[in-house]
């Protein structure tokens, strides 16, 4: 990479990291379009107890966890939108190049496990209130989908998704190594 180019790469670091420290929790979809980088940029500036990033290898392993979660929160992020549903997470299996989720509540479809390149763990303030997630990234730094441990009608987390949460952040991240 030539001077010029690792020169920018850091100075949007930098500014990525400015952003976050301004609002830290804030919307991390609006630092990556301020800076008109990919989500994922946004996600490796945060500190290492805020986003723990491991392979996308580890998709199936992961989803299948989460089928015990219970009801969280699915959430899809576009700049044109926020797509929120609640329902457990169903089983899948892969076939025909996709991962074929098998849900007759409101998650389901097919997805494009080879184009997951990351799995982000990431435990955050959110408006004032720790908000932890698991984001699938794509091969183009954008999160394919997001799927959050589930609130209380008080808002708090659910304490035992909490659990279930940060043993597969903990696994998954030995896994990586």
């Amino acid at each position: 990479m030539s001077t010029s180019v690792t020169a920018m790469t850091q100075d949007v670091k930098a500014l990525i990291r400015e952003d976050l420290a301004a609002k830290p929790d804030g919307v991390l979809e609006a630092v990556a379009e301020a800076r008109s980088v990919p989500l994922q940029r946004v996600l490796d500036c945060l500190e290492p107890q805020a986003a723990a990033r491991v392979s996308g290898d580890l998709f199936e392993t992961v989803w299948s966890d989460l089928t015990g979660w219970g009801d969280i929160t699915f959430v899809v992020h576009t700049r044109d939108g926020v797509f929120e549903c609640k329902g457990s997470v169903p089983p899948g299996t892969v076939g025909r190049g996709y991962f074929n989720i098998h849900g007759e509540g409101p998650i389901g479809g097919h997805l494009r496990m080879d184009r997951c390149c990351a799995i982000y763990f990431v435990d955050r303030p959110f408006f004032g209130k720790r908000s932890c997630s698991v984001q699938f990234v794509n091969e183009e730094g954008g999160v394919m989908f997001k799927i959050f441990v589930g609130r209380n009608e008080d808002r708090s987390l659910k304490e035992d998704q909490l659990a279930r949460f940060e043993a597969l952040r903990a696994q998954s991240v030995g896994q990586a190594r």
